[in-house]
């Protein structure tokens, strides 16, 4: 050894062979990114189901007592509008219920429930049976009316019991709503209501120590929108914001878990970021509104800017992208595909995402949705349709070699729909021909204009592949996507969202303000979120469709002793994530699970065993 030591000391050339060396480091390093072979990929937090033990939400629910109950009044629009939310409502809530129409059936003996749910704008059809209500909550029972209510000589009769000393015959305006901070997640704060209108009930409440408004409007009138009364030994609350939409699910989940002395349900507990078009080809050429801010090229852009941008928003929050690959963008729906030129980019944005712990799913060899020629996209899209299945199987085979060929041994298990769109037969087609796909992941909200628009809930299909809808998108959010963001988070505490690389050219999505500009509001959602959350786990999309697993199966009861609260899981795998109000108790500590404080009396339960008890205070 110090015979070689003393030579390599007399060598005159030992500056080539560290130059050698370095050269021979550095064509390694290119090697293994070229190969697409895993460097410190992150293990997955949290891995789908074996199919044996996969459980949909109908499935679960069906093992559901049937504690509460809910009124509903048929011939009224509006309370057949209400009950299409609270159908969801209840059945992601896991409450079993049972439903009893006013206009056509007799109230049956409340003492049998623990809660009713009254679905009635005007109180008439019920009658004296609204005395029978009172004096039920009155001796313990709980009553949540989620519909704005008409004054009349029936709701005259319970207004003092509600807490309310003035009322009016009109509804007022309702365009905004304050949350109080101990009430919701991500409250302290105010949210605008788009197309707000007068569907408030106009009314001031005692300030009596019964009485508990957790909700109003954000202007000088502070109107009511969220209360509650206690009446006896029991409990009234009252939501009074009149909207019966999907983003205001959070709202009334929140609103039910006042009543008792402990409320819970089950949630999701996720935070995911999809990139949607991403890896894939960077578009050529100029944008004004690039070259205005940075006077360089959009390729340029995208691999010195917005890509180094958005790896620093993931290190600060923790975030984990799922990126969405799609191979072209030509317009072929014929089966012919291209070799792909700028394989080098799509290979490093990949490999780079990878390392930071993402995802990579299928978007489409080009950005045609899965239909064939029996879907009109009625002048809204101007996309073709598939020629043939062969055709549509020939293209997507392209991106699974293209995919294959640049991360070899990296699964891909998400597909995402071009701009949402999904036909039946593109999901059949899809799932028949690449059964290790097992999510999907459309919309969260509802597009009226096309009939094939891939709008899902959060489930587990009858075939075992998971629905999981992004709720949100852009860096730049409306008014009704911070809306939509907080009533999820408290509904079944998730975020999911997805943005774009070219989101930043797009006038309609913020260009004209500029990449800075919309990446300051994006960071002004982040902090919002992960401040107001911040136990809310960061995954990749996988990783979100085996928490969906979880939380679809999963059933909830409690047992409250003098001392104790004991809590049992149906359905329970290997972890569980539970939403505990304590109205009248406290929580002292837990035996099979960690209870997190969230805000007020509210708390997140991660349970680590099928039983869980929690001494109470």
């Amino acid at each position: 050894m110090e015979r070689i030591k003393e030579r390599f000391l007399k060598f005159g050339y030992k500056g080539i062979i560290a130059i050698v060396l370095i050269f021979a480091l550095i064509s390694v390093i290119l090697f293994l990114e070229r190969s697409g072979i895993n460097l410190n990929y992150e293990e997955r937090s949290l891995h789908l189901l074996p199919n044996d033990r996969i459980v949909t939400k109908d499935a679960a629910c069906e093992s559901l007592k049937k504690n509460s109950l809910v009124l509903l009044n048929s011939t009224n629009a509006d309370c057949r509008l209400a009950y299409e939310q609270f159908e969801v409502i209840l059945a992601d809530m896991k409450i079993g219920y049972d439903l009893i129409d006013v206009s056509c059936a007799e109230m049956p003996d409340l003492n049998n429930y623990e809660i009713v749910i009254v679905l009635l704008s005007d109180m008439t059809p019920m009658k004296e049976k609204v005395l029978t209500l009172c004096d039920w909550v009155f001796s313990g029972g709980n009553v949540l009316f989620p519909m704005t209510l008409e004054k009349n000589i029936y709701s005259s009769v319970i207004e003092n019991k509600l807490g309310i000393i003035d009322s009016s015959y009109n509804n007022a305006m309702v365009e905004s709503i304050y949350i109080e901070e101990d009430f919701m997640i991500g409250g302290g704060r105010a949210f605008s209501i788009p197309d707000g209108y007068d569907s408030g009930w106009a009314v001031q409440l005692s300030d009596g120590d019964n009485i508990n408004v957790y909700a109003y409007t954000d202007d000088e009138r502070r109107m009511p929108l969220i209360w509650s009364a206690d009446y006896g030994e029991g409990r009234f609350v009252v939501d009074n914001f009149g909207l019966y939409t999907k983003s205001m699910r959070g709202f009334f989940a929140a609103s039910y878990s006042l009543l008792t002395d402990v409320g819970l349900y089950p949630v999701i507990n996720g935070s995911t970021f999809y990139l949607d078009d991403f890896p894939s080809q960077i578009p050529s050429g100029n944008s004004s509104y690039i070259n205005r801010d940075y006077n360089t090229t959009i390729r340029d852009f995208y691999v010195n800017i917005w890509w180094p941008d958005m790896m620093n928003i993931a290190d600060k929050y923790g975030i984990k992208y799922t990126g969405l690959a799609i191979e072209c963008y030509d317009d072929a729906v014929d089966g012919t595909t291209d070799a792909q030129p700028d394989v080098g980019t799509f290979l490093n944005f990949g490999n780079m995402l990878m390392r930071q712990g993402g995802e990579i799913g299928y978007h489409g060899y080009n950005h045609q949705p899965l239909c064939f020629d029996n879907c009109d996209y009625a002048g809204i899209y101007d996309y073709k349709t598939w020629e043939s299945y062969v055709a549509m199987k020939s293209a997507f085979d392209e991106l699974i070699d293209f995919c294959d060929e640049l991360f070899p041994d990296v699964e891909m298990a998400i597909y995402v729909p071009p701009s949402n769109l999904l036909s039946d037969e593109g999901r059949d087609f899809l799932l028949k021909e690449y059964p290790w796909i097992k999510t999907v992941s459309g919309i969260y909200f509802e597009d009226d204009d096309l009939d094939f628009s891939c709008t899902q809930e959060y489930d587990v299909s009858s075939d075992g592949v998971v629905d999981q809808p992004r709720i949100i998108s852009g860096c730049d959010l409306t008014p009704f996507m911070e809306l939509a963001a907080v009533s999820e988070l408290n509904f079944h505490f998730i975020n999911n969202h997805f943005t774009h690389p070219d989101d930043a050219l797009d006038p309609d999505r913020g260009a004209e303000m500029g990449w800075e500009k919309l990446k300051e509001h994006f960071y002004e959602y982040l902090d919002w979120l992960y401040t107001s959350a911040p136990v809310l786990r960061n995954f990749t999309g996988t990783e979100m469709s085996a928490a969906v697993q979880r939380y679809a199966a999963l059933t909830v009861e409690k047992e409250i002793g003098e001392n104790e609260m004991v809590i049992k899981l149906g359905n329970f795998y290997d972890e569980a994530q539970i939403m505990v109000r304590f109205n009248d108790r406290e929580p002292l500590d837990a035996d099979g699970g960690r209870l997190t404080h969230l805000t007020g009396d509210l708390y997140l339960l991660e349970a680590n065993e099928p039983t869980v008890k929690i001494s109470l205070k």
